[in-house]
């Protein structure tokens, strides 16, 4: 027997809602907990300086320039515009 409450103990559907709102805050909440944890402690999250870090660092405009260019970045107008001004 359910006590006359209506089987959701006695805040009836309001207590339904309540529960399932609280329930999806708590499993959001961890799903971001997660998250945050797996960001904090791995190496992407760090501020550290890389050999990709240190090669750009390193790198003359030209370079740079050049990689632009290769990936797409920039059309064959621009490549020149651009090599013409650092020239």
């Amino acid at each position: 027997m359910m006590g006359g409450y209506g089987g959701f103990g006695s805040f009836g559907w309001i207590g339904m809602i309540l529960n399932l709102v609280i329930t999806i805050g708590v499993i959001v909440g961890f799903v971001l907990l997660v998250i945050w944890a797996v960001r904090r402690f791995s190496n992407e999250g760090r501020n550290s300086i890389s050999s990709t870090n240190l090669e750009q660092a390193q790198a003359s405009p030209r370079d740079i320039l050049e990689k632009r260019y290769a990936r797409g970045e920039i059309t064959r107008e621009q490549f020149k515009e651009i090599l013409s001004d650092i020239g």
